[in-house]
């Protein structure tokens, strides 16, 4: 196995140990939902932290695990004409793909949602929507190392791709 293969391969585990931590983060969000219900129906008492607390858990869960959906291919893709290629014309597609629409678009986001968690972190923001508050500059800064995760499974998808373009072979 020459290097590159271990490369793609540690990115493949990094993402598949990286997925299933974080499908646990769906946990607690499952149970501040149980909780709010009851306080809400059964004691006559909302929380004034539920709301906010499973956008940002959900969002988190959301963003974290992309590069494990990439990985395992549970992204949404339409295969009516794909499909009908060989492995050499999909790969080709992937790559053409990758570098005009996957990667522009992801630095993009990155950039973005760095400087978006960089200020909010500088001027302390909270959010607004409920009493409670919380600072955001956590939860952006998941935004930011979300669509990170992501590059680098794309970058692991996109060196198999070209690796099928020029050996002819999958790693």
């Amino acid at each position: 196995m020459d290097a590159l293969s271990r490369f793609i391969q540690a990115i493949d585990k990094f993402s598949d140990r990286t997925g299933r931590i974080v499908g646990w983060i769906a946990a607690p969000m499952i149970i501040a939902l149980i909780y709010e219900v009851f306080a809400r129906y059964v004691f006559h008492r909302p929380t004034s932290w539920s709301y906010e607390i499973t956008y940002m858990i959900y969002g988190t869960h959301f963003l974290l695990g992309a590069g494990y959906t990439l990985h395992v291919k549970g992204h949404i893709r339409i295969d009516l004409l794909y499909m009908r290629f060989p492995p050499r014309g999909r790969a080709l597609i992937d790559v053409i793909g990758y570098l005009v629409i996957f990667f522009p678009i992801m630095f993009i986001l990155v950039i973005s949602s760095y400087d978006m968690a960089k200020d909010a972190y500088d001027i302390k923001e909270v959010s607004q929507f409920t009493p409670w508050q919380p600072l955001l500059w956590p939860f952006k800064s998941v935004i930011c190392v979300g669509f990170s995760f992501l590059i680098l499974q794309g970058i692991a998808e996109f060196l198999r791709s070209v690796i099928m373009l020029i050996r002819r072979e999958e790693s």
